[in-house]
């Protein structure tokens, strides 16, 4: 059995932070809507390398459709 390094392990006190929070919330809810976005907030903040949509990808896209 080979262990891992402590430095494979570790990670940063804001990550451990907002999983803490979004875990608990996610084990308090009853709402399977809100149970649903509590676990993509997680994968979210334990992949932080995730491909997300940025304003390059809609270019002609306004809030609230008004411009």
């Amino acid at each position: 059995m080979s262990a891992n390094p402590i430095e494979r392990l570790d990670m940063p006190a804001e990550q451990v932070a907002a999983e803490a929070v979004l875990l608990n919330a996610l084990a308090a809810t009853h709402s399977p809507s809100d149970a649903l976005a509590y676990r993509i907030d997680l994968w979210l903040v334990t992949h932080p390398d995730a491909p997300v949509s940025t304003d390059a990808d809609y270019p002609n896209w306004t809030p609230g459709g008004t411009r």
